[in-house]
């Protein structure tokens, strides 16, 4: 008898240990969201305002990040406290609805795929030499061998953290060596010279519009951590990973600002290998390709991961075959990249459509918030129903007026 129990205390033991404590599980949905939004278009738009607004841009910074919170926690709590992904909520909202949110998400998420593969590629370029093309088909590789491994999502979360670090990293050397005018960065981003919407709807677009808001939420209810007991670590988590983001925004900033203000001119082609190659020479360049290619890989798993959760809870064949849909996503989006490449401009433009998704996948999720065969007995709290109502209206009119007003000038 005694020798039975052991074995049995034994297995409860090693069936334990292979768990991910509650604690990584929220670290992983963070650092999803964090990296999901930290690719290349996120590096390439916060060189290229920096260099038209200077030390302003850090006004707009500090505007996107609270737009940024008040759309995530909302729609992370909603997300949590329904225990239903996005797509499944908008179609309770209204029949239908949740296909075409589902189809606004899976196109951007695309989109957005084939410019994080082609980031990926250049990373590789700069660090290895050889062409994007082909570090884009290594990287590839890579991230599809994540998701075909037995514990995908523990792979998945351990592989974004340890990136995310050092993509902070790296770029707080570049700071260093920039030497920037902090003191003229804190004061413009409470009085700046000029306050651009362009560049506030691209900031927001490039990190809770599309996919991107949606990448923890979702992973957080894949992981089991949902329910109204758990919104206290989930408004955490939603506000964490978007510190998270911000931190390498600020620090991304920084850097630049020290290379402008300086007079240096950037390469237009490639805005921040500049910044890095500028600050810190021949160094700087080879620690560019190390941020890049993390930067980009690791939104390449969250665009992928978070498109797909989009569409598996339609059909039980998605949900069976969901991985392999993530693998066919990313191959796909290296194919039309080898094929057609992904300017600098269009890394801008995309970010800025998904500031336009922002609203009316926000907007779904408040009205959701008052529904009560979606969220049962639960009070969606009157401030953050008020927070998330001044975000939606302003990001859409933000992105009508950036839609009618400056994109054509992008391409002008």
């Amino acid at each position: 008898m005694v020798e039975k129990s052991e074995t049995k205390k034994d297995t409860v033991i090693k069936a334990t240990t292979k768990q991910p404590s509650r604690m990584s599980l929220l670290i992983g949905a963070v650092f999803l969201m964090a990296t999901s939004a930290i690719g290349p278009g996120f590096l390439t738009q916060t060189t290229v305002f920096t260099q038209q607004l200077a030390a302003s841009f850090g006004f707009v910074i500090f505007i996107s990040i609270l737009l940024d919170i008040g759309a995530q926690m909302n729609i992370w709590r909603i997300i949590a406290v329904s225990e239903r992904r996005a797509q499944d909520i908008a179609n309770l909202v209204l029949p239908g609805l949740g296909y075409f949110v589902a189809v606004l998400i899976v196109l951007g998420g695309l989109a957005f795929n084939i410019g994080n593969i082609a980031g990926a590629g250049l990373g590789m370029n700069v660090l290895l030499g050889v062409s994007p093309e082909q570090g884009a088909i290594i990287s590839a590789v890579i991230a599809v061998a994540i998701f075909i491994v037995r514990e995908a999502m523990k792979v998945m979360d351990r592989f974004t953290q340890l990136l995310g670090i050092v993509m902070i990293g790296l770029t707080l050397y570049v700071v260093f060596t920039a030497k920037p005018p902090v003191g003229e960065a804190v004061v413009k981003t409470f009085i700046p010279d000029k306050i651009d919407m362009m560049a506030i709807v691209t900031l927001v677009g490039g990190t809770v519009g599309g996919y991107i808001t949606f990448a923890g939420g979702h992973r957080l209810l894949d992981a089991g951590i949902k329910g109204k007991n758990a919104l206290p670590e989930v408004t955490r988590s939603a506000i964490s990973a978007i510190g998270v983001a911000s931190i390498m925004r600020v620090v991304l900033f920084l850097a630049a600002l020290g290379v402008v203000a300086k007079g240096l001119a950037l390469d237009s082609s490639n805005p921040p290998a500049s910044v890095f190659q500028l600050a810190a020479g021949n160094i700087g360049y080879k620690l560019f390709g190390i941020v890049m290619w993390a930067a980009a890989i690791t939104s390449v798993i969250g665009a992928a991961y978070t498109s797909v959760s989009f569409i598996r809870t339609f059909h039980k064949n998605l949900e069976t075959y969901h991985r392999w849909i993530i693998v066919a996503f990313i191959v796909i989006s290296t194919i039309v990249f080898v094929s057609i490449g992904k300017p600098v401009k269009t890394l801008i433009l995309v970010g800025a459509l998904n500031g336009l998704i922002l609203p009316i996948s926000l907007g779904v999720m408040l009205i959701a918030a008052y529904k009560r065969n979606i969220v049962g007995d639960y009070k969606h709290p009157l401030w953050m129903t008020i927070f998330g109502s001044i975000v939606v209206m302003a990001m859409a009119y933000m992105g009508i007026y950036t839609l009618i007003t400056q994109i054509p000038q992008l391409f002008s």
